[in-house]
């Protein structure tokens, strides 16, 4: 059989998408090289663009040696490394034949970091003052456009920039021209000055010199370039060298040589940018070789496949040429009379269409463990949305699954990153409960669960404190939880420690250092740097330390920023133990290597393809007059990735209806394969049975939902004594009182809690107490300014922020001068005022005593012997409907102690007015809302009050009575309650239950 080098050069080949290119290649190789003895193997040299691709030939030399060379052999393989990480003094290059004297190349993070200092340096030319993040941010673009130009070999130092940006521009490109030029400027001399180099650039002189090298003395073994397309001018140019070499050839991966003439013709333009082909195109027209000048790598007598790589490539053939759809559909046939080449070509490939990204990634995980089914079965999942991948690897660890993930996993969800971002953000707030609670209660703090637990009990729910000498007096009965967050105190003024000379400007690289430090007094070093997590961040903190030296300043909340997001930034590559048949790559990674089954997922417009980058630096006709590539490039490269993994035998493309809870656009490239089975009267197979199963594996039983919860304790549980709020509380929700006064389940305040509501009623009823039992007799002629004082100190005293103090200064004004009004003309009809009188009544049920207890706000005596009743209330006070019925009862049954005398200062008095003062400082200031008149209605208020209660009681010392949920639904929307998620109430109300219910 004739091998391929037996043909004069120039050589290119080619390897159809349908078949495994690794394999091929290698099989090829052997099958050319082992008749020449051992060493001819060694002495060969294959490049291919990726580290990836170069392991995947490797592993395929392994595969396919046995049946090349015979079994049990040893093989010594081929040099084998990828274009993008050549060196030289290491093969390809001999050492002593090539003297370039390169400087080393500058590391990702400095350079982006010298980027950002530059970029602050020339803010005046700009329209804004960047923050250090935003820097880092624009230092990126930078970076990415530094890269397009040395990659293309753009050359922007001969005055290429000046009328870069022409009158008929907006003025945002020429501003953004001025500030690309000066930058461009400094950015060489500041590499001159460091004795380094770009990496693009020193890969690009790299490639080139290694051309000239080989243009004039080739070597000596046989050379290969596999996989590329040469999309890069100094890549094209040594495809061009090796293909002419007398002992070397250029595979192509997936070259189209079944595309009809005139649409091979129309893969030009804005049109062949976007098109598989199109990259390939470019590179063999500026080699000038022709599309027939590329010959088969291998002869194939097995032809499966042939058809889905012509269904693909007809599918994705140029706009302009889908015109003739139909007719190239006849013309598929006639190729093939005894069968349909379409029919053929949809064999083995099927359609997943998930209704949302969650659904999307449950399927794909059922793909890939049922090919786990068949013995030696391979899987591979490819998609370039990392998200995707991520939630792919997570659905499989429930069957103890681990694929070989090239998806990695991020930094910012590590502990160790966790950690330090809240730690940075201590520097900001070091009393934020929050954080205090996120780093005090973090695994990797060498902190005790029991102090941990008491700080945030004792210390940190409810109101935050206004500082760290309150925080401390909360804690001073707990030493562990007091040592605790001394701790973290101390860390956290140490990572402010580089803001105190200047809040508004500390320098991120002491900043990191002070950062490194905090951390290290909170945790043991072992642990917080252990593992692949801690590595990364500690190479990410060690660059902020060494190399950020450079960065511009920031306060301490750019600093937290700029952490933020350079740890959302990076990737971590997890090792460990991988199943051997399972893996999961990005598009690119997947073009060289292949699975028995392809899983092809996030299909939709904006993620597979990606639109086309937006450049915040240049515009299109900038662009094109920079000599810079359009941006749809990049589609056309995704374009064939896609192409050569649709070929393999097995595919099952997997596309989401909705993304964000958003409507999404299936791809391009799908639509496209649909559209022409549709034209020849055919259909993709969609795999129903996955979507049932992805729905099936998570969905709950039969929506059967719990009766309205009614517990019924033993009699002798029941409370026997009850405050009258308390009681209100039986009235409208009985569940709420079986779980707070039998169960003593007590709810938690939210660590910092929101103190304004709480506090201005808090500080209503002591500023009224104060007022009047400082002020017993006549009202002072200052007392609107005496009230709003009191007033006022009772909400600094509750922690309320300065902010709401500032509100509430104006409402205080308003308020004091109604109460000063209000004062003086209740006192004048009242013997006294009592404040805050605690009274109790205690009566008889079925033999067993029952004490109702009260605590008024405030009761006038009049000299009548009636007994005026108030209560204060900053919100909305409860209707005269409720207070009739016995839902509001608190003044009523106040009222019934009153008069059996339960009030032993007071004495028994008949119930004057029940009255509610309803203090706002808004427009009206306050309100007297009388809810029964003085005299009869008081009287009998109370009367029918006590008795409710005694029914009310009597009704609950029946063991058979349940402590209902919510039986005054009328209330649901300001009395849920503390317990309402206990007792299900939205589960049970919505189903209609509005029976007795039961557990």
């Amino acid at each position: 059989m004739a091998g391929p080098f037996d043909h004069p050069g120039p050589r290119w080949f080619s390897i159809p998408a349908h078949r495994p290119f690794v394999e091929d290649l290698a099989r090829g190789l052997l099958q050319v090289l082992a008749p020449l003895g051992p060493e001819a193997l060694p002495a060969a040299t294959v490049l291919t663009p990726t580290r990836r691709g170069a392991r995947a030939l490797a592993d395929a030399f392994v595969q396919v040696a046995e049946g090349a060379v015979g079994g049990g052999k040893a093989l010594l393989l081929p040099q084998i490394r990828p274009l993008g990480d050549l060196d030289e003094g290491e093969p390809p290059f001999e050492p002593g034949d090539l003297s370039l004297d390169l400087p080393p190349a500058v590391s990702s993070r400095r350079r982006r970091f010298e980027l950002a200092r530059l970029v602050a340096e020339h803010a005046h030319l700009l329209s804004f003052q960047p923050q250090a993040s935003q820097a880092l941010e624009m230092a990126k673009a930078l970076a990415d456009f530094l890269d397009s130009c040395q990659i293309e070999e753009v050359v922007t130092d001969d005055g290429r920039l000046d009328g870069l940006a022409e009158g008929d521009l907006a003025q945002h490109w020429q501003v953004s021209a001025r500030f690309l030029k000066a930058v461009l400027s400094a950015w060489p001399r500041r590499l001159d000055e460091m004795g380094l180099i770009d990496v693009s650039d020193r890969r690009v002189r790299l490639l080139n010199a290694l051309s000239d090298q080989w243009e004039a003395h080739p070597p000596q073994g046989m050379l290969v370039a596999a996989g590329s397309t040469g999309t890069a001018p100094a890549t094209a140019r040594l495809l061009r060298v090796i293909a002419d070499l007398p002992q070397g050839a250029v595979v192509l991966p997936g070259l189209d040589d079944g595309l009809a003439d005139d649409a091979w013709d129309k893969v030009d333009g804005l049109a062949g940018e976007q098109h598989p082909q199109g990259a390939m195109k470019r590179l063999l027209v500026g080699a000038g070789v022709t599309r027939d000048d590329v010959r088969p790598w291998w002869p194939e007598a097995d032809s499966r496949g042939r058809w889905r790589r012509r269904l693909i490539n007809e599918a994705l053939r140029p706009a302009e040429a889908t015109a003739d759809w139909l007719a190239q559909i006849d013309r598929l046939r006639a190729e093939a009379p005894g069968l349909d080449p379409i029919e053929e070509g949809l064999k083995g490939l099927s359609l997943v269409s998930a209704r949302t990204e969650e659904e999307a990634a449950v399927a794909c995980a059922l793909l890939l463990r049922e090919a786990l089914e068949t013995p030696g079965l391979t899987a591979a999942l490819v998609t370039p949305d990392q998200e995707l991948a991520r939630r792919v690897n997570a659905r499989l660890m429930r069957w103890g699954v681990v694929p070989d993930s090239s998806a990695g996993a991020p930094l910012a969800a590590s502990a160790a990153a966790i950690l330090a971002q809240h730690v940075a953000g201590l520097a900001l707030d070091p009393l934020d409960p929050v954080r205090l609670l996120a780093v005090a209660k973090h695994p990797l703090l060498r902190a005790d669960a029991p102090a941990a637990r008491e700080l945030e009990l004792k210390g940190l729910r409810g109101p935050a404190p206004r500082d760290a000498a309150q925080l401390l007096e909360r804690l001073k009965d707990h030493p562990e939880a007091k040592a605790l967050v001394e701790r973290v105190l101390a860390a956290a003024h140490r990572v402010a420690a580089p803001y105190v000379a200047n809040p508004k400007a500390g320098q991120p690289a002491a900043a990191a250092r002070a950062l490194v430090e905090a951390l290290e007094a909170l945790a043991d070093p072992t642990d917080l740097w252990a593992g692949s997590a801690g590595e990364g961040l500690a190479s990410l903190l060690s660059s902020l330390i060494t190399d950020g030296l450079v960065l511009p300043p920031a306060s301490a909340q750019g600093f937290a920023d700029l952490l933020d997001r350079l740890v959302n930034e990076e990737t971590l590559r997890t090792g460990g133990a991988t199943h051997p048949r399972l893996r999961i790559f990005g598009a690119i990674e997947a073009r060289m290597v292949r699975a028995d089954r392809l899983i092809l997922a996030g299909l939709e417009e904006g993620i597979w393809p990606r639109g086309a980058p937006i450049d915040p630096f240049l515009s299109r006709p900038m662009r094109t007059r920079l000599g810079l590539p359009p941006p749809e490039r990049r589609i056309g490269l995704t374009a064939h990735d896609f192409a050569q993994a649709a070929c393999a035998p097995d595919v099952v493309l997997v596309h989401s209806e909705r993304r964000g809870g958003a409507p999404a656009v299936e791809s391009r490239w799908l639509w496209r394969l649909k559209t022409l089975a549709r034209g020849a009267g055919l259909r993709l197979t969609e795999r129903s049975d996955v979507l049932a199963w992805a729905r099936d594996i998570d969905a709950p039983g039969p929506y059967e939902p719990i009766k309205r919860p009614a517990p019924t304790p033993p009699v002798a549980d029941r409370p026997r004594r009850m405050a009258v709020t308390r009681v209100e509380a039986l009235t409208r929700d009985p569940y709420a009182v079986w779980a707070r006064d039998i169960l003593r389940l007590y709810p938690l305040d939210r660590p910092d809690e929101p103190v304004e509501a709480r506090a201005r009623g808090t500080a209503i009823h002591a500023a009224f107490e104060t007022f009047s039992l400082e002020h017993p007799g006549p009202v002072p002629a200052d007392a609107a300014e005496i009230f709003a004082g009191l007033y006022l100190g009772e909400l600094e005293k509750a922690g309320m922020p300065a902010a709401a103090l500032a509100r509430e200064r104006a409402l205080a004004r308003e308020a004091a001068l109604w109460v000063a009004e209000l004062e003086t003309r209740r006192r004048a009809g009242a013997e006294r005022i009592v404040v805050e009188a605690a009274g109790e009544l205690t009566f008889d049920i079925g033999g067993r005593p029952f004490t109702v207890t009260a605590k008024a706000d405030r009761i006038e005596p009049t000299p009548d012997g009636l007994a005026h009743i108030l209560d204060y209330k900053t919100g909305a006070a409860p209707s005269k409907k409720q207070v009739e019925t016995g839902f509001s009862p608190q003044l009523t049954l106040t009222a019934a102690i009153l008069r059996e005398g339960g009030f032993k200062d007071i004495g028994p008095r008949e119930p004057g007015e029940l009255t509610y003062l309803r203090v706002t400082g808004r427009k009206p200031a306050g309100v007297e809302e009388v809810r029964a008149a003085a005299g009869v209605d008081s009287q009998e208020a109370a009367i029918k009050a006590l008795q409710g209660l005694r029914d009310l009681i009597e009704r609950y010392d029946n063991p058979k009575q349940p402590y209902l949920s919510r039986v005054a639904p009328q209330f649901v929307h300001d009395h849920v309650g503390d317990y309402g998620h206990l007792a299900r109430v939205f589960e049970w109300s919505t189903s209609g239950d509005d029976g007795e219910g039961g557990e």
